[in-house]
């Protein structure tokens, strides 16, 4: 068995993360943005891991992150308790509702929406970063821009800390392999009406450097 697997979005995400890392059995890929390329990557890198006899001890997904006010804010470095597919589901004139929800059977449902932090794997990123922030971390496939969007996301979700683009689709693919999968995420701009003005991903690149040691 080979070391943790930590996947990116974007090489400036794999870059920080590299630039901070103590443990020299840690692989960092980009993968892409969003979760379809993101689960489809990683269910590769992991199969083609086991196929050659040196499957990866675990899988994080690491990047940079919108934050909700007043839970996690620009620079926070948040650790996912949980990653849940936000948009995975249907409208409905009542509003939306989760794909859990639907009435599907279970087997066709697969993780869900909502896939949980390894429990070993989180504590020991917990004790590695007292300082950060755990809560669920959201996966959309648009990201949040509007007043609207985020007041909604709040009233389905209270206890979320961010959202971010891979997450869901990374702990798809790992939880598909039975392997442990947490997610690490630093705060690049609050979620709300888009203004690139407000985004800090100077300040997230660092905090994700700073918390790069944790991986390990």
């Amino acid at each position: 068995m080979t070391g943790l697997l930590v996947l990116t979005a974007v090489p400036a995400e794999a870059d920080a993360v590299r630039a901070g890392l103590t443990d020299p059995t840690v692989t960092v890929t980009p993968i892409g943005v969003g979760p379809a390329v993101a689960g489809a990557a990683t269910a590769r890198l992991l199969a083609l891991a086991e196929a050659a006899g040196r499957p990866y001890r675990a899988v994080v997904s690491a990047g940079v992150a919108g934050g909700f006010t007043g839970r996690a804010e620009v620079g926070d470095t948040v650790l996912g308790t949980a990653s849940i597919a936000a948009d995975l589901g249907a409208e409905s004139p009542d509003g939306f509702i989760p794909v859990d929800e639907l009435g599907m059977p279970p087997a066709l449902l697969g993780a869900g929406s909502r896939v949980p932090a390894d429990p070993g794997l989180l504590a020991a990123l917990r004790a590695a970063l007292p300082m950060a922030t755990a809560g669920p971390v959201l996966t959309v496939s648009t990201v949040t821009g509007s007043t609207a969007s985020t007041d909604e996301l709040r009233r389905r979700h209270p206890e979320a800390v961010a959202e971010a683009m891979e997450g869901y689709g990374v702990a798809v693919a790992a939880a598909q392999a039975g392997v442990p999968f947490a997610e690490l995420r630093t705060i690049s701009n609050p979620i709300g009406p888009r203004d690139r003005e407000a985004w800090r991903l100077r300040e997230a690149l660092a905090a994700l450097t700073a918390a790069a040691p944790a991986l390990r």
